[in-house]
């Protein structure tokens, strides 16, 4: 009977997924924590490994000779050593589109979040402070400029979402390809001229800490920055010290480098920085698709059948 292996997920159980398996013969083993250590050791004769954010490193993948199959829940494949999956022959899937809404929906809340005061505002009320013109400078959105960096699937719902509150939005991308109405900008440019940036872009080696001490001196001192792509994408500490510089007026953070941060420091306890736990992609409804995708996935490989998202085709072509 076939085995797979799931690493970890951020929900109470994994009955959907073996619910799922069970209608190709497959059984689904839980790993009890996502340490490498802990994969290394309990992966086994997986013929499949399910995974969220574990890491799947190449010793990984190594202590799984029957392993045929690494299906990624989720979008980003930073966690899976695709290169070394795919040199073993083992087919690599993620779900790229099941919580565009979601992010996008989440990204501009924390536009609205950020430039109205609303958290400020709620945080300043639990503490017994009622006070308006504390809180101010609290900004008009419709003229505001929004820039997106990555216009992607999310990226692009998200340029359309703010246009239709009446935002300008610029946006830069390697292709210079962007959607109707939004400006293409060179990331210098684009930083200059944006009252919100937000990321809507992978991590790889080319954007990891993307916004460094350098980037972030470019943008406006009214400025605010939004990430709910990878928390890699910014060097946190050049980030707490470009606030503490007034190099930009706040942040929204719902993805960190390492997860959770320390959230006694800096810049997550800066009262100018909003922090949410990485939930901009949950939903009821996205949680259930990608569960149920994932699940669907692995049972089509074990069938026999082509699974749906390949990212590494040419190991079904060789």
């Amino acid at each position: 009977m076939p085995r797979a292996f799931y690493t970890d997920f951020p929900w109470a159980d994994a009955e959907i997924e073996r619910g799922l398996l069970a209608e190709a013969g497959c059984t689904l083993d839980l790993s009890p924590d996502n340490q490498e250590q802990t994969l290394i050791d309990r992966v086994g004769d997986a013929d499949a490994i399910l995974t969220c954010w574990a890491p799947v490193t190449a010793r990984v993948i190594d202590a799984a000779p029957n392993c045929r199959h690494i299906s990624r829940t989720g979008i980003g494949l930073d966690n899976i050593d695709v290169e070394h999956a795919t040199k073993k022959g083992i087919v690599v899937t993620n779900v790229p589109d099941y919580c565009i809404q979601e992010v996008a929906e989440h990204a501009l809340a924390m536009v609205f979040a950020l430039g109205r005061k609303i958290a400020a505002g709620h945080l300043a009320t639990k503490q017994g402070e009622y006070d308006l013109v504390g809180l101010q400078p609290i900004e008009r959105i419709s003229g505001k400029t929004l820039g997106v960096i990555g216009l992607g699937r999310t990226g692009t719902l998200l340029a359309q979402k703010a246009q239709a509150v009446g935002m300008n939005v610029i946006g830069t991308n390697r292709s210079q390809s962007t959607p109707e109405g939004v400006r293409w900008r060179p990331l210098e440019a684009l930083l200059a001229e944006s009252d919100y940036v937000s990321l809507n872009c992978p991590l790889s080696d080319e954007t990891h800490h993307l916004m460094s001490e350098a980037t972030l001196a470019r943008m406006k001192p009214t400025a605010f920055l939004i990430n709910t792509s990878r928390g890699g994408l910014i060097d946190h500490p050049a980030l707490a010290a470009a606030l503490d510089a007034g190099q930009l007026a706040g942040a929204a953070l719902d993805v960190q480098d390492t997860e959770p941060p320390d959230l006694s420091q800096a810049p997550y306890n800066d009262p100018r920085v909003i922090v949410t736990p990485h939930t901009a992609f949950v939903s009821s409804d996205a949680v259930t698709e990608l569960r149920t995708r994932v699940g669907r996935q692995v049972a089509a490989f074990l069938r026999g059948e082509r699974p749906e998202q390949v990212v590494n085709p040419e190991v079904l072509a060789s």
